[in-house]
């Protein structure tokens, strides 16, 4: 008997992030010296404050089922952070805790997505964006933007994209992979395109809170009471709590919409970990020392791998105003050879430069811009600096 898989499934790419990272540790295992710039995933330990938490709920016996929405703790914790530092209200039930903010996601589009309908997307956007799309059955709308414009989409490029079929706007403000940070202006404008025509607005804000040269995050539910009720933030505590691997994520939307990714998530997980629900409501009610000493070493790696970027002969970047990446311009090495490998595209240099090169970078191809390269800055300061040396020497001794 031939097996068959959906044809729905058939057509949804692997994440190439993931890929690359599975590729480095394997690498890593058969005692290969590689250095990654490939995960995004903050290099720090979870604060203790938070893994105490975790114990205490263990030890506690917190270990059963709760709402398929999450617990009431947990959502009123998130309902006091939203109105603290994003100048939000809403109420526990128009919050919803997953299991992190990829599942989030995935509730949110199972939600609000018919078949067919159309979610506009700029380019660059993250890998997993336009799989979650088409896993419900949306279409993705994928919008260039512009370099000069830290790729950034404008209210004129939004608008030229629409069409009768538009359900909704994605939006990732900091974001992966450029660093780019959203001005209030500029959400204004999305914002009213979106309450125009009557356009849902899915905020993936989960880098919110890393920000530099004194860039503010806005949420752009804040900017009035019609997009407020249009709009879907999406955030968790991964990136802010160095919590990735435990998983948990949330949105904060109108109660309708809340009611039906309830519905959804109750059939599909019942609810995220009970033991993450009760460490995520400490992190944030808890103090924010840790998450303060993490951003400002960020910040130091930030402007180092800016500048050593820049002066590696053929490479170019922006300076990144949020996240932990860096977005790089391979332009100038498309269409050489690297040991001997025609470079026709950024799979082309990220598999070579891994594989001989030993240096971990993730392509441009998987977020929509094939002449690019992301690095992450989510790594030691001697992991930049020896693995950045060591492209350099690579591409200068081996580019013909």
């Amino acid at each position: 008997m031939e097996i068959t898989v959906s044809k729905k499934i058939s057509n949804i790419a692997p994440s190439m992030t993931l890929a690359v990272d599975a590729k480095l540790k394997q690498m890593v295992a058969d005692g290969i010296k590689v250095y990654g710039f490939g995960a995004g995933e903050p290099d720090f330990d979870t604060p203790k404050y938070i893994r105490d938490a975790a114990v205490c709920a263990i030890e506690k016996g917190c270990t059963r089922y709760t709402a398929a929405q999450g617990t009431m703790d947990l959502r009123k914790a998130i309902c006091a952070k939203l109105e603290r530092e994003n100048n939000l209200k809403y109420e526990p039930n128009q919050i919803i805790a997953s299991s992190g903010a990829k599942h989030s996601l995935s509730n949110t589009f199972a939600a609000i997505l018919n078949p067919g309908d159309e979610v506009i997307l700029p380019i660059p956007y993250w890998v997993s964006y336009t799989e979650i799309i088409k896993l419900n059955d949306g279409v993705p709308v994928l919008v260039p933007t512009k370099k000069e414009n830290n790729f950034k989409m404008t209210k004129a490029e939004l608008k030229n994209a629409l069409t009768p079929k538009t359900k909704a706007i994605l939006i990732n403000t900091p974001s992966n992979p450029t660093g780019a940070v959203y001005t209030e202006q500029e959400l204004k404008d999305i914002a009213e395109v979106a309450v125009e025509n009557e356009l849902f607005v899915v905020a993936d804000e989960i880098y919110e809170r890393l920000t530099y040269d004194g860039k503010k995050q806005v949420s752009i539910a804040s900017l009035g009471n019609e997009i407020k009720d249009l709009t879907i933030l999406i955030n968790g505590m991964s990136k802010t709590y160095a919590m990735t691997g435990w998983r948990l994520g949330y949105a904060a939307a109108n109660e309708k919409l809340i009611k039906s990714m309830s519905s959804v998530q109750s059939h599909a997980v019942s609810h995220p970990s009970s033991i993450t629900q009760y460490a995520s409501a400490a992190a944030l009610n808890g103090p924010q020392d840790d998450v303060e000493k993490m951003i400002q070493e960020f910040e130091k790696r930030r402007i180092y791998m800016y500048e050593r970027i820049n002066a590696i002969e053929g490479l170019s970047c922006i300076k990144p105003e949020g996240a932990f990446y860096v977005f790089a311009d391979i332009s100038n090495y498309i269409g050489k050879k690297l040991c001997g490998v025609k470079l026709n595209s950024s799979l082309d240099f990220a598999q070579t430069m891994l594989e001989k090169g030993h240096v971990a970078v993730i392509p441009g191809a998987a977020f929509g811009a094939d002449n690019y390269i992301r690095l992450s800055y989510a790594t030691s300061m001697e992991v930049i600096k020896n693995g950045l040396d060591t492209f350099e020497s690579f591409v200068k001794e081996n580019l013909k």
